[in-house]
């Protein structure tokens, strides 16, 4: 009975270490994140020179003899991932009605006085058919807006270039450019 005892005590014990291994769980994970950049230059939707029209209407006398600016809030809404510069050109040489011309150097185009978000160094532009610096060295940002005022001196207004015109509207496209430098 003694060695029924003893082998009962062995095989009791082996079971008991043999299941008392405990395995070891995790208790950390490690996960890669990537982020990849690529660099990007927009002129977003919200741009009010996105088209838009600018409108100027000369019905008096006074109308032709004074300053006609007409400011445009949110103008340009640019992104960009580098400093930029913006330009801007006209479609071509003129304002035309017909086969009537009024040359876009008329039209001065710049910065509003509140001017927005957009930092950089600012110029004020006379329109012509070539690309011009409106604004150098922008810092990158994000969704920075830039306020214009397009504005017809009244020494152009009071000129041949305009009086004597025949009535009408006359029409020319403004490209403007933004470029990551």
């Amino acid at each position: 009975m003694k060695k029924l005892i003893v082998i009962s005590a062995l095989t009791f014990g082996a079971i008991i270490l043999g299941t008392n291994n405990v395995q070891a769980q995790n208790t950390t994970a490690t996960t890669t994140v990537n982020i990849t950049l690529n660099d990007v230059i927009s002129i977003d939707a919200g741009s009010t020179a996105i088209g838009n029209t600018v409108d100027f209407n000369y019905a008096t006398a006074a109308d032709y003899n004074s300053d006609q600016t007409i400011t445009k809030a949110n103008s340009l809404k640019v992104t960009s991932t580098k400093n930029f510069n913006v330009k801007v050109k006209a479609g071509g040489a003129n304002f035309i009605n017909g086969t009537n011309l009024i040359p876009v150097n008329v039209l001065t185009i710049k910065a509003a006085t509140a001017a927005g978000t957009m930092g950089g160094t600012k110029s004020a532009v006379v329109l012509s058919a070539t690309d011009q610096t409106l604004v150098s060295n922008a810092p990158l940002g994000s969704a920075l807006t830039l306020n214009l005022d397009y504005t017809i001196p009244a020494a152009k207004s009071s000129s041949s270039d305009i009086l004597g015109k025949p009535a009408g509207t006359y029409t020319q496209t403004v490209t403007y450019t933004a470029t990551a430098l």
